[in-house]
C-alpha cells in the first residue's frame, strides 16, 4: 500500500442546517458563531452562511423543506461538534444563553447546547478549562 498526499484544508467543507424558521435560526446561532471567531460569509434570501478556517456553516429554510420540524433523536444528525478553542466557555455560554440557547449538559471536556429548534450544539474544548458548572446551570 503506498502512502497517499494528505488533502489540503480541513476535513470538513461545510455543514448545512435545514430550519424551520431562519429569522429564528440567524438570531440564534449567529452570535454564537460570532463568539467562536466565525465571520458572516455567505447571505440569500432562504440562508445565511458563517465560515471560519476554511469550512462554513450554513443555516437555511430551503422551499423544498419537509414539515415535521428537526428531532436529534431520529435518523440524521444528532448534533454539530464544534471547537471551542480559543475561546473561553463561558464566554460562549453567556452569547448563547442570551441568544435564547438552553444548556444541555456541561461533561468538563464539552458543553452541550440546544437551540428553540432542538438542534444540539456540542462545544469542545482542546484543554481543560477552569469552567464554574454550576454558575451556567444557575444562568440555564
Amino acid at each position: 500500500m503506498t502512502e497517499q498526499t494528505p488533502p489540503h484544508g480541513p476535513l470538513v467543507h461545510h455543514v448545512e442546517l435545514w430550519m424551520d424558521d431562519l429569522a429564528l435560526a440567524e438570531r440564534q446561532w449567529g452570535p454564537v458563531l460570532g463568539v467562536l471567531g466565525c465571520k458572516p460569509f455567505q447571505h440569500w434570501e432562504n440562508g445565511r452562511s458563517w465560515r471560519r478556517d476554511g469550512s462554513y456553516v450554513v443555516i437555511e429554510q430551503s422551499p423544498a423543506l419537509r414539515p415535521g420540524g428537526h428531532d436529534r433523536l431520529r435518523a440524521g444528525i444528532n448534533h454539530l461538534a464544534l471547537r471551542c478553542t480559543p475561546v473561553r466557555p463561558e464566554a460562549v455560554f453567556t452569547t448563547a444563553r442570551d441568544a435564547g440557547w438552553q444548556l444541555r449538559v456541561d461533561t468538563g471536556q464539552a458543553l452541550h447546547l440546544t437551540d428553540s429548534q432542538g438542534f444540539e450544539l456540542e462545544l469542545v474544548y482542546d484543554e481543560t478549562p477552569q469552567v464554574d458548572s454550576a454558575a451556567c446551570a444557575d444562568e440555564a
